[in-house]
């Protein structure tokens, strides 16, 4: 069973995400950010990384995102957002984008990717 980490600030999200992921037939990892700091499971094998862009506090999605490509050098991270399309700042690390309040399209955007990883 392939993992995905998520990684979010809020811990609701956190535990609806794992559901849904869990539901799609993947292991889940979940990673909470907290002030200015995310403590991601470095032990874990991860296959591939799921990542909110807005975090609330001192660290940003794409601090996170460079410390998930240093951890992580060959996992492909997907971005979760709100936005309508990529933001330019992240762009450069992530492997793909998924609108938030699309289930089926998280899921099939994971399963896509790691097929092609």
């Amino acid at each position: 069973m392939q993992t995905v980490l998520i990684v979010d600030d809020d811990p609701s999200h956190l535990k609806i995400y794992s559901w849904m992921i869990e539901r799609g037939g993947f292991r889940t990892v979940p990673a909470l950010v907290q002030r200015n700091a995310v403590d991601l499971p470095e032990a874990e094998k991860v296959d591939l990384a799921v990542l909110d862009y807005r975090l609330g506090g001192g660290v940003s999605a794409v601090d996170i995102a460079k410390r998930l490509r240093s951890t992580y050098p060959n996992t492909p991270i997907l971005l979760l957002s709100d936005l309508y399309g990529m933001p330019e700042d992240i762009a450069q690390y992530v492997s793909g984008f998924v609108r938030k309040g699309e289930p089926q399209q998280l899921l099939d955007t994971i399963a896509s990717t790691l097929r092609a990883a």
